[in-house]
């Protein structure tokens, strides 16, 4: 049993917005019930341009139902260039939370919109267009391409395999394909960063930044990258000190208790750290 909020179940045992707008502006279709999940979103425009009527239908869990109620209630009043900029993290902050396990039901969401969007602007829907021919299949038993993949890992900053399964399924029935997965995000990250370093160069020239700066960037690589995936367990972190390229951090939250604290220490916080800022960097524990 998933353990959902109480705002998830309301949504769930109470969905608004069910069922299907007649004569609609946008129709927008993703998932496939063979695969567990489908849903459908139609909207109607009002004569200023708003979405004044919204509906879904849905093959799906709980998490589904809850989600697909959320973005309704979300977008209903929105014009279309407000309700494009909606993402599934979006959907996800009205429910409060939801399973890392059911993420991709904030992502089918998400599709569906964009799906109906293009439908109502008689343009190809994105979520086709990246499973076209430039998407390769790389999970065979979700239909799930690489060029998907790298999508849904940019928009919400993933790195795992096990994070791409929960957003988007794939691997997540035989898993013969998590190793490509996880090439797949490896090549991607290390491509993106130069792009995150600026125009400051090469990772080098961290150490040689005053130390304002070094702390600057120390506190956004945390901020951005670690304290989320922390928090996903109940767990955070906080920047102490910067010594050279030594840095100390305090573990907060079932972090701090944890047994396995160092290897969340070693393995997570000095990694990612490593991979952003300066690859011989040490993270040091202050109780």
């Amino acid at each position: 049993m998933w353990d959902y909020n109480d705002k998830v179940m309301n949504r769930f045992l109470h969905p608004q917005n069910v069922g299907e707008v007649e004569n609609p502006d946008g129709v927008g279709e993703v998932g496939n019930i063979t695969c567990g999940d489908a849903l459908k979103l139609t909207f109607k425009l009002d004569k200023n341009g708003r979405i004044a009527d919204v509906k879904f239908k849905t093959f799906g869990c709980a998490s589904a139902i809850a989600s697909s109620s959320a973005l309704t209630e979300i977008i209903k009043g929105m014009t279309i260039e407000e309700a494009s900029k909606i993402t599934n993290q979006d959907i996800v902050k009205l429910l409060g939370e939801l399973p890392e396990e059911k993420m991709h039901c904030s992502v089918m969401g998400m599709e569906a919109l964009q799906s109906a969007i293009a439908n109502y602007r008689g343009e190809e829907s994105p979520v086709e267009a990246d499973d076209d021919h430039e998407g390769r299949i790389v999970c065979k038993c979700f239909g799930v391409t690489d060029t998907k993949i790298r999508k849904v890992a940019l928009e919400n900053k993933l790195h795992s395999c096990e994070e791409i399964t929960n957003y988007c399924k794939a691997g997540g029935a035989c898993g013969s394909c998590l190793d490509e997965i996880q090439l797949i995000l490896d090549g991607l990250w290390k491509d993106m960063v130069p792009k995150q370093e600026g125009s400051s160069g090469a990772k080098s020239d961290f150490i040689k930044l005053p130390l304002i700066q070094r702390v600057i960037k120390v506190q956004e690589v945390i901020d951005d990258e670690i304290k989320p995936m922390l928090e996903r367990d109940g767990g955070s972190i906080e920047l102490v000190d910067l010594k050279e390229n030594t840095i100390y951090v305090r573990l907060q939250g079932r972090c701090a208790t944890c047994p396995t604290a160092n290897v969340t220490l070693k393995h997570v916080v000095e990694d990612k750290l490593r991979e952003f800022l300066f690859p011989e960097l040490v993270v040091e524990s202050i109780k």
